[in-house]
């Protein structure tokens, strides 16, 4: 029997709503899954909302990936069935690890051309809207961030689509070590320069722009 290709689960987009967590007071985590294809564009998923676009979104954190398999890990950790969405992610993928996959690689998904740019920080409102206390600290310490993409080429993706990578990049800078880079590891930062996709979200999170931006 051979093992089954990697595919899109569900296709998730959000509203933006009042919340009583954060600064803002208002996000858009909240995705649920959509019927049909969706338009996959330069600044995300159809009409999928961002709230705080200081901290989230753009074109480098356009499209947010989940595997299926890692809210498979925290539904037995909390004692509770998670809904594809529930972790903010535009896309719930399943048969692909995401903590194993290089940062720069890039996915054909659907009718789109993604590329892997960077990972989920926990914050505030996302340990709001799962109600869990210290959430921010055991998903850090779990280390299943998830992937944010950017978009090379647009169109649309639905449920069941097919997952390809299509590049692989032929350096150890993985999502694992990307958050860990970044979260309770920081002496892994320099190692992050092996990926120069990575430079505009490396960034954007350590607030500097010491880093080249090549391609």
């Amino acid at each position: 029997m051979t093992e089954a290709s990697p595919y899109v689960e569900s296709v998730n987009v959000g509203r933006t709503v009042d919340v009583p967590w954060g600064q803002l007071k208002r996000t858009a985590i909240d995705k649920r899954p959509v019927d049909g294809a969706v338009h996959v564009h330069h600044y995300g998923v159809g009409h999928d909302e961002i709230a705080d676009l200081q901290h989230h979104g753009g074109p480098v954190q356009a499209v947010y990936a989940y595997a299926r398999e890692d809210l498979a890990v925290w539904e037995e950790a909390l004692g509770r069935e998670i809904r594809a969405g529930q972790f903010g992610e535009n896309l719930t993928t399943y048969g692909i690890d995401l903590n194993a996959a290089k940062t720069g690689e890039r996915w054909r998904v659907g009718g789109a051309l993604l590329e892997l740019s960077g990972v989920r920080i926990p914050c505030s409102v996302f340990q709001g809207f799962i109600d869990e206390k210290q959430w921010v600290k055991r998903f850090a310490l779990e280390g299943r961030p998830g992937a944010y993409f950017r978009v090379l080429e647009t169109g649309t993706v639905a449920a069941g689509d097919a997952i390809e990578v299509v590049e692989r990049r032929d350096h150890d800078v993985t999502v694992d070590l990307l958050f860990r880079a970044l979260t309770t590891e920081r002496h892994l930062i320099p190692q992050l320069a092996d990926e120069p996709r990575l430079d505009a979200f490396v960034a954007r999170r350590l607030g500097t722009r010491n880093l080249n931006t090549r391609t």
